[in-house]
C-alpha cells in the first residue's frame, strides 16, 4: 500500500537526507492548504513545521509517493514517537503548477507547538526551506 508525503525540509529531493526518500516525485511545487510556521530551530539549524494551522505561511514542498517500507524509514528518521520526534499527521496540499488545483490530502512530518517552549529559533517563519538553509543543516549525532 502506498502513501502520499508531503516533505518540505532535508527529505526534499537534493536535500541532506533525501536517500531515505526512495518514493516516486509526483510533479510540480505543493503548498500548504493551510498557513503554518516553519522555523530552523537550534545549533543543527533542523527544520521544524508546526502543527499550528492558520500561522506562518504557506509552506512550499514536495509530494512523494512512498511504500510502507519507506514511510516506515522516514518515520524512523523523524523520530516518530519518540519524545522529540515529529508527529506524522495528515494535511491538505495544494499543487502550484495547476491553476485550478483541488486540495490533496498527504501525510507530514510535524512538531507540537509545545515543543517551541525553550527551543532556539535561529530563522523563521519561512514560507520555504531553501538549499541556502539546508547548507546550515547538522546531522543528528548519536
Amino acid at each position: 500500500m502506498s502513501s502520499f508525503v508531503f516533505v518540505f525540509g532535508t527529505l526534499k529531493e537534493g536535500f541532506p537526507n533525501f536517500a531515505t526518500n526512495r518514493g516516486l516525485r509526483q510533479p510540480g511545487v505543493f503548498a500548504t492548504k493551510e498557513r503554518y510556521p516553519l522555523y530552523l530551530v537550534g545549533e543543527r539549524h533542523s527544520p521544524w513545521l508546526i502543527d499550528t494551522p492558520g500561522r506562518g505561511e504557506h509552506v512550499l514542498g514536495q509530494v512523494f509517493e512512498v511504500n510502507a517500507e519507506t514511510l516506515a524509514q522516514m518515520d524512523l528518521l523523524e523520530r516518530v514517537n519518540q519524545p522529540d520526534g515529529y508527529e506524522r499527521l495528515r494535511i491538505d496540499v495544494v499543487s502550484r503548477s495547476e491553476k485550478t488545483a483541488t486540495p490533496m490530502a498527504v501525510f507530514a512530518y510535524l512538531k507540537p507547538a509545545a515543543r517551541l517552549d525553550g527551543a532556539v529559533l535561529m530563522a523563521g517563519p519561512l514560507a520555504e526551506y531553501t538549499l541556502g538553509h539546508a547548507a546550515l543543516y547538522r546531522h543528528w549525532q548519536r
